[in-house]
């Protein structure tokens, strides 16, 4: 396995925890997913060498600004809800505050797409990855860049008209292993993307995925499905070998 970082390693997750990605990815598969659109932000992000990331040892209270007085957005878990990975963020910046607090402004997950806060220092750990998945939806396909440099493309199944896939820039929250009989099997890459069509499933967050095609019927280079991504069995499982937590994700049309 390559490392990516030391906290952003893939994750195959236990028996339990592949079981919960199934149901997820099973309901992606059957109407969850969904998305709004940046697209003029994510057409023109440039692809970078690096990314510097951002691992929580306890859970943070994201704020609007650099200020223990500032607003609330959300408080962000020190770990991954259904594997139990650290949480690894995007770094977007960082700024001392008057008091000489340190602040990391983080790209955070789930709702609304691409949102962002700044957290406090203490209690993280620095780190970086190499690293980046770009999508271009109306390819169908997926490229690879590791330091900047396009090492990989893979065709995909992407979201259908009635359910795109959204656009924007997002990341890796967690990569988990599934059973081969497991729909989206054999690997899932769970991202910070969200459905703004359907807020939930069975109580799920509607979260989107890249995944594989195991039993899934639509052939890749469509525009199949409901706002996941999906691979081929032998492409995803590359991919899960070496993307993790943290990882850039930009969809754009």
């Amino acid at each position: 396995m390559t490392a990516i970082v030391s906290y952003s390693r893939p994750f195959r997750g236990s028996r339990r925890a592949r079981g919960a990605v199934a149901a997820i990815v099973a309901a992606l598969a059957t109407g969850l997913c969904a998305g709004n659109v940046d697209q003029a932000l994510a057409h023109s992000y440039p692809i970078p060498s690096s990314q510097r990331l951002v691992v929580l040892e306890r859970g943070r209270v994201a704020r609007t600004r650099p200020s223990l007085f500032a607003p609330k957005i959300e408080t962000v878990a020190a770990r991954r809800p259904l594997t139990g990975a650290r949480t690894v963020l995007p770094v977007l910046g960082y700024r001392t505050s008057p008091g000489g607090v340190r602040w990391i402004d983080v790209r955070l997950p789930g709702r609304p797409n691409g949102h962002a806060g700044w957290i406090p220092a203490a209690h993280t750990m620095s780190s970086s990855t190499t690293w980046f998945i770009s999508v271009k939806l109306s390819a169908r396909r997926l490229t690879v860049y590791h330091g900047g440099r396009v090492i990989r493309r893979f065709q995909a199944i992407v979201g259908k008209p009635s359910t795109p896939t959204p656009s924007g820039l997002f990341f890796v929250e967690e990569a988990l292993a599934l059973a081969p009989q497991e729909s989206g099997s054999p690997f899932a890459l769970a991202t910070s993307a969200r459905s703004d069509v359907l807020q939930q499933f069975d109580g799920g967050p509607g979260q989107i995925a890249i995944h594989g095609v195991g039993n899934l019927p639509e052939a890749l280079g469509t525009a199949a499905s409901h706002g996941c991504i999906r691979l081929s069995a032998p492409d995803i499982s590359w991919l899960a070998e070496r993307i993790g937590g943290g990882v850039p994700v930009r969809i754009y049309s």
